[in-house]
């Protein structure tokens, strides 16, 4: 008995090309910072490149970099980011941060992508036998019937507890208009619009 192969074949293209992925948690306070900047009392510690697989290729394709960032604030007064503790480059040129929502909202998976998997389901296996030199189909199966919402579902699912994981943690980690207070140290993730990885800077206002 022969299985013909073409119906694995898309399916297994499919898969390997297109699932969802997983989100795994950044935990901004638990990170071993490479990079940092000290300015008028102001320790600035940063890092780039925290997400994975399909988050990290939006980053690409969209122009958006995720940054933590740990300030310690020793300058003697309190200080409010983004208003007297501003985010620039090394060149003192002023950077932009995007609200949080909107860099979730940029680089979040879209689940109603994984439709397509309903491609699949018009997609048979189909077995053959040869008697006496003569190849005959001998049955037909539709497991795209199953396969196809199977697939799609899962991968939907998947894409959707992923983002959820995302934006609570983008929520969480929310650093725009925060007070930091004297003496003390604040966790964040940023957005900024770039597809570099430029030093960064805080100017204290």
């Amino acid at each position: 008995m022969k299985i013909i192969k073409t119906s694995f074949l898309l399916i297994a293209i499919a898969l390997l090309t297109s699932c969802a992925s997983g989100y795994k948690m950044i935990q901004p306070k638990s990170i071993n910072y490479v990079s940092t900047n000290e300015s008028d009392g102001v320790n600035l510690e940063y890092k780039y490149d925290l997400l994975r697989k399909k988050y990290k290729k939006k980053e690409v394709t969209k122009g958006v970099k995720l940054v933590a960032v740990k300030i310690t604030n020793n300058s003697g007064k309190d200080l409010t980011f983004g208003r007297d503790a501003i985010l620039t480059y090394e060149d003192g040129t002023e950077i932009y941060v995007l609200e949080n929502e909107k860099v979730f909202k940029t680089l979040k998976q879209h689940p109603a992508t994984y439709l397509f998997y309903l491609l699949l389901s018009p997609v048979n296996l189909y077995t053959s036998s040869t008697s006496n030199g003569r190849t005959e189909q001998t049955s037909s199966t539709p497991i795209g019937l199953v396969l196809g919402p199977g697939i799609a579902g899962g991968n939907m699912i998947a894409a959707s507890s992923a983002n959820k994981k995302f934006k609570d943690e983008m929520l969480e980690y929310n650093i725009n208009g925060t007070v930091i207070k004297n003496g003390e140290t604040t966790y964040g993730l940023i957005g900024i619009q770039t597809n570099s990885y430029d030093a960064l800077r805080l100017e204290i206002e």
